[in-house]
């Protein structure tokens, strides 16, 4: 309640790139500040054996995970932990540091719960990742986000990939391909039959050579045909892919109640309430077209505890939130956790 009456107002008064900065600067500082980090999790962290998954062979507290985009260079993972989130997905992260695309390309749609986003996968590079994962050891699940340098042609693409991976392999619990981020020309290309089956042979083939054998699941676009999708889930379920994120943001701008006029100038992709019925049909689809094979972890427009409800009941392992986490405020997984106890109590 405070953060919805006080914070966020306050928050909302600068940009969004700066408000992220703001925020990330609070868990900083509260890591200097006694009992600061106690008190948080005291507040936030909520445990239980009816919330314990267990997939790809790892054992999930929750299912409640924190989508890639906020901890791009993996700085914030055990911050984030604390407030009660039983996973976090860092990145994206590509081979060499890229500044992105230039500001403004960030922006907040408020009348529609909903952020837009032309940040171009702005990071320090795996190597930067790679210290802090070292210096600082995770006491949460980590997912890494991998994706090529936007200089990177798409021939060549499954070299960064690959790169990537080897790199960050014994740090990380799974890996998550980023073949579908709106906001790097051409990106969404790798989706396609060849370049697609070209990146997975080659984090397949590091894969063949390490003792033991990270997951690895494919971030998808909610925008493809379900022709599109069908080929993706074939090539995931013959090449040994463990899952997929449903979905990264969209293009489209359909029913959004900000004026066009409003709009002009924000390139880029659509997360947050406009989102969450594309996400739960695809969700819903790759569950049913793969007879449960293939692991689905749910991520898009997840903005209330019933809908995360919902995408597990259409066939979700996990989920997912980011935009949820910026409009609902910190205690939203907790209020997601809460939710989902006392819904699996009523079921039984």
């Amino acid at each position: 309640m405070l953060y919805r009456l006080l914070i966020r107002p306050l928050l909302f008064l600068f940009s969004a790139e700066n408000a992220h900065k703001i925020a990330t600067g609070f868990l900083k500082v509260a890591r200097y500040i006694p009992g600061t980090r106690f008190f948080i999790r005291l507040a936030y962290k909520r445990r239980g054996k009816s919330l314990k998954r267990e997939l790809f062979g790892i054992n999930f507290p929750n299912p409640v995970g924190f989508a890639a985009g906020f901890d791009k260079n993996g700085e914030y993972y055990n911050d984030l932990a604390n407030f009660g989130f039983g996973f976090v997905e860092i990145g994206s992260l590509t081979p060499l540091p890229q500044e992105g695309n230039p500001s403004p390309r960030l922006w907040r749609l408020p009348k529609d719960r909903a952020i837009i986003n032309h940040m171009g996968i702005n990071n320090n590079g795996v190597r930067y990742a790679l210290q802090n994962l070292k210096k600082n050891r995770p006491n949460i699940v980590i997912g890494a986000n991998i994706a090529k340098n936007t200089d990177t042609e798409n021939e060549l693409a499954y070299k960064d990939y690959s790169r990537s991976l080897a790199l960050l392999y014994d740090f990380v619990d799974f890996f998550v391909l980023n073949v579908s981020c709106p906001n790097v020309d051409g990106l969404q290309n790798l989706q396609s039959d060849g370049m697609l089956q070209q990146v997975i042979d080659s984090v397949n083939e590091v894969r063949r050579y390490s003792e033991y054998s990270r997951p690895v699941l494919l971030k998808v676009s909610p925008d493809l045909e379900q022709s599109q999708l069908d080929k993706i889930i074939h090539i995931c379920l013959i090449n040994g892919i463990e899952g997929v994120v449903a979905t990264n943001t969209t293009h489209s701008r359909e029913g959004l109640k900000t004026p066009a006029k409003a709009l002009e100038g924000m390139e880029g992709g659509l997360s947050g309430a406009p989102l969450f019925e594309k996400s739960l049909a695809t969700v819903k689809y790759i569950h049913e077209k793969s007879n449960g094979r293939l692991p689905v972890i749910a991520a898009g427009g997840i903005m209330t505890p019933a809908q995360a409800q919902q995408m597990l009941d259409a066939g979700a392992s996990l989920v997912e939130v980011y935009t949820g986490f910026i409009y609902n405020g910190p205690g939203f997984a907790k209020s997601i956790i809460r939710y989902l106890k006392k819904n699996s109590k009523k079921r039984k």
